[in-house]
């Protein structure tokens, strides 16, 4: 007889426990131990529990190398789902065998596991038909055409609206779409291990309705009127100011912050420097000569690096909508700016067209206050499409969502890119359902309080993925393509290239243990199949945007890995964490414009500019759903702060530790730097980053 001491875990989550009966098989080199109900006389898999049980078995079994958790129905008691974190077996060698799950099991099924220790590929792989488990369970399905694919909701078929788009025949069919309350709800057939915890279930379920009240209540949801003074918008102002929303209410209007925000505000990583003045845009050396520091020119200030041009041209096109009755205008424009001596990055021409002309002038800091005004509330309209379809929605949520759902689909839970990846996934695909319902939905944002609607919206998307490259979410190259690699005062850069290489570090001391030379690499075939199907499900197997589709070396797969948690972490937290500080003062980041892009000077009056604004209602639900999505979530883990224990190994577990320590002292620098700033930049503080795309 061989004597088996065995530990299980269960989760300390609320409700992480079970009444369904549990039982254990055990397979080793030389031989398995068939179900083992694991019964203790009283309660067993008490949620926070680590249940003891002893297996006897006629042999020793050899080398464990699988477990399989069985959960079945226990007398009359409905289905009860249960959290595993893990189980540990103690063979009669002494030798302890670690079996890392942090799994929900909803139903009555069967969960294996392979054990915690070894090589990338094991020489005891699962049978087929259980590790095709998952990929039979995840699997993809079409949200918008030309857009990343996502995680199909299983057991549930949404209904659908159909939406036609002139521009892009292929949307003229059915794609997904429910008004918002069935969305959310919808969320409730996930899967478990994809849905948020109790209580982050709970708090985020119940910011909405406290908010949305008090506009209700004060008839501002309903109100289709403009608004009749700027002053009147702090009424709406979320109760829970910070300094960066107050200041950015007060010095909204101003060229120093207005350049200020392409460095460190929400959207900081559109700005290059630019060279030559392009053709479509005819700005003259004496249109701004006023504005540039005494005795230099344009082409001398071009010449030394100091000129920066913000072109969004992605956006021209794109037809309007009607919001409340009345038609919406739209415009691409083009803004140039000097960093000056003093070390301000100050606007000095816009145009509000890609197509330069009689009726597209180029509007300047002297030009009347309301014209001047006017042109960069368009541009910081067109900021708004820039942040949220682009920076925000694509190159985070839906491209983070699909590495979640390749990684499920494609590695084991043993596997050391799954260890080392995974905590950057959790809620993640919860989050995008609820995104997709608030904001890529009839009912939602787009349709609701958006000039483009909800086509005009995804065609931004569509167009900025057709030009995605892997180089630009390669963060060390971003900045030297851009031109803005020594630009002083740019303190998103700093930050970042200092997460970037702490993570970098932390990657590769992870990578190296497990991957010792190229061959490892290569002739890992989970990593490639997890690698191919991120290039085929989120880049839709364009080749011109430079994603690999294998993965040859050791120095590429520490590239490729720290792209993939550097975009579901830091990069997320960069144009997420501030966006309610920069955008519930309304003309700072307006979604919609209501009067057409100004065709000549001196027209513009404070009349016309409240008119063009967005109206009351508009303006309400903008900050509503982005107070809902912007709040500190609940249920945190900052970067680096891996409570499930996936790694057993004493090396990676001090790799991990390593991170954390770098990652500390990071945090005290940049709240060091921040206390000699007027407008202090911390989105990138780590303690303020989280592991995953939770919110």
């Amino acid at each position: 007889m061989a004597t088996y001491k065995v530990k299980v875990a269960t989760g300390t989550d609320f409700l992480s426990g079970t009444l369904d009966s549990i039982s254990l098989t055990i397979v080793g080199t030389q031989g398995e131990r068939h179900i083992f109900v694991l019964n203790h006389f009283g309660r067993d898999f008490a949620t926070g529990a680590v249940d003891e049980y002893t297996v006897q078995c006629q042999q020793d079994l050899g080398e464990l190398i699988i477990i399989r958790l069985h959960k079945e129905r226990y007398s009359f008691f409905p289905k009860d789902p249960w959290y595993c974190n893990y189980v540990q077996i103690c063979a009669p060698n002494g030798r302890v065998y670690h079996f890392p799950a942090y799994q929900w099991m909803d139903g009555y099924e069967t969960l294996a596991l392979r054990e915690a220790t070894g090589e990338p590929t094991s020489p005891h792989p699962l049978p087929e038909e259980e590790s095709r488990a998952k990929q039979d369970f995840y699997h993809w399905r079409v949200f918008v055409p030309g857009l990343p694919n996502y995680v199909h909701i299983p057991s549930y078929h949404p209904p659908v609206r159909r939406f036609r788009n002139p521009n892009r025949p292929e949307w003229n069919g059915y794609i997904p779409g429910f008004p918002i309350l069935i969305n959310i709800k919808a969320t409730k057939f996930l899967n478990s291990n994809l849905r948020f915890s109790f209580v982050k279930t709970a708090s985020f379920f119940f910011r909405l309705g406290p908010m949305s009240l008090a506009f209700k209540l004060r008839g501002l949801v309903d109100s289709k009127r403009s608004w009749k003074r700027l002053k009147d918008i702090k009424k709406i102002f979320p109760a829970n100011k910070t300094v960066i929303s107050e200041y950015v209410a007060e010095h909204w209007a101003e060229d120093t912050f207005f350049g200020y925000q392409y460095l460190n505000g929400i959207n900081p990583g559109l700005i290059c420097r630019c060279t030559r003045i392009p053709d479509k845009f005819p700005v003259t050396d004496d249109m701004v000569a006023p504005f540039l520091d005494e005795g230099t020119c344009l082409q001398a200030e071009l010449e030394k690096g100091n000129i920066y041009l913000a072109d969004y041209r992605i956006l021209e096109g794109i037809p309007t909508v009607e919001l409340n009755g009345q038609k919406q205008h739209h415009c691409a424009p083009l803004c140039l700016l000097y960093f000056n001596p003093q070390g301000n990055m100050m606007p000095i021409a816009i145009q509000l067209s890609q197509t330069p002309g009689p009726d597209c002038p180029i509007f300047l800091p002297s030009d009347s206050e309301w014209d001047w005004l006017l042109a960069k509330t368009w541009v910081r309209y067109a900021e708004f499409y820039s942040h949220e379809a682009i920076s925000h929605l694509l190159e985070t949520h839906l491209i983070a969502e699909a590495f979640c759902l390749a990684l499920l689909r494609q590695l084991p839970m043993c596997h050391p890119l799954y260890k080392l990846l995974i905590p950057h996934t959790r809620f993640t695909v919860q989050i995008n359902s609820i995104g997709r319902a608030l904001l890529l939905n009839e009912g939602g944002l787009s349709a609701r309080a958006m000039s483009l609607g909800l086509e005009g919206f995804a065609e931004v998307m569509v167009r900025a993925l057709s030009e995605l490259t892997y180089d630009s979410l390669y963060v060390p190259n971003d900045f030297v393509e851009r031109g803005v690699q020594d630009l002083p005062g740019y303190y998103f850069r700093d930050d970042s290239l200092a997460v970037w290489d702490a993570m970098e570090r932390y990657v590769t001391e992870i990578i190296t243990y497990y991957y010792p030379n190229d061959a490892a690499v290569e002739g890992d075939p989970e990593l490639q199949s997890w690698v191919q199907e991120i290039f085929k499900e989120c880049l839709l197997g364009r080749e011109s945007s430079g994603f690999p589709t294998c993965l040859r070396t050791v120095p590429e797969l520490i590239r490729y890995v720290t792209i993939v948690m550097y975009t579901c972490s830091a990069r997320h937290a960069a144009v997420n964490t501030g966006q309610l500080e920069y955008t519930a003062w309304m003309p700072n980041f307006p979604s919609s414009m209501r009067n057409p892009p100004m065709q000549a000077k001196g027209l513009t009056t404070l009349e016309t500019y409240m008119d063009t604004l967005p109206d009351v209602k508009t303006t309400c639900i903008v900050l509503l759903v982005l107070w809902t999505l912007s709040r500190e979530p609940d249920d945190k883990r900052p970067l680096g702060h891996f409570p499930d224990i996936h790694f057993v190994e004493e090396v990676p577990r001090r790799s991990m530790e390593a991170f954390r320590q770098r990652l500390s002292q990071i945090s005290h620098n940049i709240r060091q730097r921040n206390k000699c700033l007027a407008v202090p930049y911390y989105y990138l503080d780590p303690v303020l980053i989280e592991n995953s795309i939770s919110i």
